[in-house]
């Protein structure tokens, strides 16, 4: 039976939620609590337009993972992992960092917006790996490479919802390339201009998965912390100008057939 964050989790954010059933069923709700923990780094910029509130929801987290317990149905399992040594706080931080970077929507270069990514997305997967007692530096480290990867990717699937926000994450040294602005990106994002910027974002996606297939597989029972990366391989498949359609069995087949069978 799912516990009622899983619940929330399935709604919020499926893709993870379908890699938590891959999982050891006594380490699950750490990552349920992980991805759920991400969902409100992310609903901190999208729920208000004003940067200051957004930081002010941004520092309630880095408060509780720097060792405050304020109690929540999300907060207080959290800081029991982080109490425990379950999931380390560095990495935790990490991501905060990366949320806070990206409250005005703007990244000067694609070294920041990279460094985003794997902070962010990326440090989710370390974090997850680490709920599933991955302590292994390099393994770590590929973990870190297909969930930016899978960050990546998922902003290009979801560069109209975002678009729709106003919000265009790319690069401004690439758009300026193309004689864009962020601005531009946002409320032009069939633009022909942007193809290019975002063709260069869709080869980094897969330059960090090919480059995660060099470090050691993590163990079969932390296989769920890579497996994101599963569906970030099977989106950077599709041609840019396709419309990206729900997940269905293809997605769920393949994310199946990974954990199962081979690393992610």
């Amino acid at each position: 039976m799912l516990s009622p964050l899983g619940s929330a989790l399935r709604r919020h954010d499926p893709d993870r939620f379908l890699t938590t059933l891959f999982a050891p069923a006594e380490r699950r709700e750490a990552l349920i609590t992980l991805f759920a923990f991400n969902h409100e780094l992310a609903r901190a910029r999208e729920v208000t337009s004003q940067s200051l509130l957004a930081l002010i929801r941004l520092q309630w987290w880095r408060e509780v993972v720097e060792g405050d317990a304020k109690p929540g149905e999300i907060s207080t399992p959290l800081f029991d992992l982080v109490a425990a040594g379950t999931v380390q706080r560095d990495t935790l931080l990490g991501m905060i960092d990366a949320r806070e970077a990206e409250v005005d929507g703007n990244f000067e270069s694609l070294q920041a917006w990279r460094d985003w990514l794997l902070g962010g997305a990326g440090g989710l997967a370390v974090a997850a790996g680490q709920a599933l007692g991955v302590t292994d530096p390099q393994m770590l480290h590929g973990l870190r490479l297909r969930g930016a990867a899978y960050g990546a990717a998922g902003l290009l699937r979801s560069r109209f919802a975002l678009a729709r926000q106003s919000f265009a994450p790319w690069p401004m040294d690439l758009l300026a390339e193309q004689g864009l602005i962020p601005e531009d990106a946002a409320a032009r994002p069939t633009d022909a201009a942007l193809v290019p910027v975002l063709s260069a974002l869709k080869a980094e996606a897969h330059a960090w998965l090919k480059d995660a297939r060099l470090a050691p597989p993590v163990p079969r029972a932390a296989r769920a912390a890579g497996l994101p990366a599963v569906l970030a391989a099977r989106d950077l498949k599709r041609p840019l100008d396709q419309a990206p359609g729900p997940r269905g069995f293809g997605d769920r087949f393949a994310v199946t057939r990974a954990a199962l069978f081979g690393r992610p």
